[in-house]
């Protein structure tokens, strides 16, 4: 018995042996294969993030606001810096339960015309072309999205807002072009007037190679903004700077180069990279439930037209369009004439499965912030408790201050002030790390399956399991089933509370106007009659202007404007446009002595924020 177990066993470890001598020249492209599918799903995952709904709105903007106004400059704290950034925000689209049955269904309609047409057409090129035209639109903007946050991220290494120099934490000071030491060993230390952290900050520079790198330094801040209005149709407005520019540029020409002169692997997969990096900053599940549900429907799917229909495999070879990765594999070794291949993954084994994946990480956010709120009790309220969230930091940019002021294995490099907790520059991502781990184990199956029988793998087939499982799992061994499952990123009825406000009040030309355009209308009306500063328009006036303020005959315009360093009176266009609101404020305090306001305060569903369409 003993030795049938023993022959079984060798059995097995020979037949392991010679598939992997098989595997063995293909290990680098499945390598490539897993790190390229990785690359878009973890940065799109991160650039994903924002303020959870455990967490407190950050008070950056109070307190930059406060400083300015009373002309002084702080000099210890990274966050008076002018130079830096608001957190920008993003509406994702939210799917519903039934977008479950939408997605494959839809899907599987678009795969079969296509299947069908090109069976009709006999030859692609029109349909690649066709296909080719409607995807350059879209990979413009997402190689360019890709691009500029690639550039954004590399900027705030060379450039970040603190370092440590010998035992010493410098913050930067971007508005006055100095380095300040405000803690650790800050006995003797001087001012520095260099921008580069670190050892580089010991390089000597002329004040006009100085000047040259605060102004670099400031560069990402310093953008365009564009307004475009069309008639009726669009109203349209969006900032852009210098990293902007190289991406929209870098975009341009990557989509000009792969429709009119060729199409190699890495271009596609520039392509491919771009899309799913900003689908996932688009497009998310609002629970955890309804991510299973769909990733569940379209396992089902992906299974049968891979397995039961030629329709998949054939589309996927037939089209030459960004909607895969392709990586380079080895030829055959008994023919060395053979074309070179290529193995591919499409994108929705991407993204599909990355939308799980950022959901867990904004996930871990939201634990992250909920661990640290505290419970306040109030003594004149009868001992009622209420909660305190901590405020929220936005993580843009805290790594490459991490890089500067911490060795590699986590240790500050000052001496830290116990009395002044440490800015947050990362959070706990236990389900993060555990859905990746899901996705890389489902790869691995994947071509595991491929090379043993030598046939095309729906990918999703072993990627839905392991990711799903991972998650679902992990919060089971937390005990935390009842937060994963509670967790939710939507606010439903938020469409329907806008649309009311639309419909509430047009003008003589059927224009809407929303109630809080109205508001303001009606309080700088109670300005002017208050202070008389100022004189209304006629009516002849008014009905000559649309909703938004706009001349009516105005059909077409385009508006740019320039940086805030490049505009004359900045300081005092502020000042004004305060004292306007204040004065709305007054006007309308004293029109309404009597009335009091009431500010009703809802409880906000646990996660991002985002409307559910």
């Amino acid at each position: 018995m003993a030795d049938a177990e023993s022959t079984l066993v060798a059995q097995i470890l020979k037949r392991i042996a010679y598939e992997f001598a098989l595997a063995r020249p293909m290990l680098p492209t499945y390598f490539h294969l897993i790190a390229s599918a990785l690359f878009p799903i973890y940065t799109g995952a991160h650039a994903s993030l924002s303020r959870p709904s455990t967490a407190a709105k950050p008070s950056k903007k109070k307190k930059r606001s406060a400083l300015h106004h009373k002309g002084s400059g702080t000099e210890d704290d990274d966050e008076s810096s002018d130079d830096e950034e608001e957190e920008e925000e993003y509406n994702m689209e939210g799917l519903s339960p039934k977008d479950a049955i939408l997605l494959p269904l839809s899907a599987g309609i678009a795969l079969s015309g296509m299947y069908f047409l090109l069976k009709w057409m006999n030859d692609p090129m029109l349909l690649n072309k066709i296909l080719n035209a409607y995807f350059a639109i879209f990979g413009v903007f997402s190689v360019s999205k890709l691009v500029t946050d690639v550039l954004d991220i590399g900027h705030s290494i060379i450039y970040p807002r603190r370092h440590v120099i010998n035992g010493t934490l410098y913050h930067i000071n971007g508005k006055e072009e100095k380095a300040i030491p405000v803690a650790g060993n800050t006995q003797g230390r001087k001012v520095l007037s260099t921008p580069f952290p670190g050892f580089l900050a010991s390089m000597p520079l002329g004040n006009k190679p100085r000047k040259v790198a605060w102004s670099d330094r400031a560069m990402p801040s310093k953008k365009w903004s564009l307004k475009l209005y069309l008639h009726r149709a669009l109203a349209a407005k969006f900032k852009i700077g210098a990293h902007g520019i190289v991406g929209a540029l870098t975009g341009l020409c990557v989509v000009a180069y792969f429709n009119f002169v060729d199409k190699p692997w890495y271009l596609t997969n520039l392509l491919g990279f771009g899309f799913s990096y900003g689908a996932l900053q688009l497009m998310s599940p609002t629970t955890f439930a309804t991510g299973s549900l769909i990733l569940g429907a379209l396992f089902f799917y992906d299974i049968y037209f891979v397995f039961y229909t030629p329709i998949m495999v054939t589309v996927a070879k037939s089209l030459d369009v960004p909607i895969k990765l392709m990586f380079p594999r080895p030829g055959d070794p008994q023919d060395p004439t053979s074309a070179p291949s290529h193995a591919m993954l499409g994108l929705g084994d991407v993204v599909l499965p990355g939308i799980v994946i950022g959901l867990s990480l904004r996930f871990d956010l939201y634990l992250f912030y909920l661990r640290r709120q505290k419970r306040v009790r109030f003594a004149s309220a009868n001992g009622v408790e209420t909660v305190e969230k901590a405020e929220y930091f936005p993580l843009a940019g805290r790594w490459s201050d991490y890089f500067w002021t911490h060795s590699l294995l986590g240790r500050p490099l000052w001496k830290k002030d116990e009395n002044k907790p440490e800015v947050p520059f990362t959070f706990p991502k236990t389900y993060f790390k555990a859905s990746l781990v899901g996705y890389v184990l489902g790869l691995l199956a994947t071509l595991g399956v491929m090379i043993i029988w030598d046939h095309a793998q729906p990918a999703l087939l072993y990627l839905v399991p392991g990711v799903l499982s991972s998650v679902w799992l992990t919060a089971v061994a937390r005990g935390e089933l009842s937060l994963i499952w509670n967790y939710t990123e939507a606010i439903e009825g938020q469409g329907d509370e806008d649309t009311k406000k639309d419909k509430a009040g047009k003008t003589a030309n059927g224009i809407t106007i929303p109630e809080s355009k109205r508001a303001t209308r009606s309080q700088a009306k109670a300005v002017t009659d208050t202070t008389g500063e100022s004189e209304s328009e006629d009516e002849p006036s008014r009905s000559r202007r649309n909703g938004r303020g706009r001349p009516e005959r105005e059909i077409f315009s385009l508006t740019i404007e320039a940086p805030t360093s490049l505009r004359k009176g900045k300081t005092n266009k502020k000042h004004s446009r305060s004292a306007t609101v204040d004065e709305v404020k007054s006007a309308v305090n004293r029109r309404t002595p009597n009335k009091s306001t009431a500010v009703e305060i809802s409880a906000e569903p646990a996660g991002k924020r985002q409307r559910l369409h």
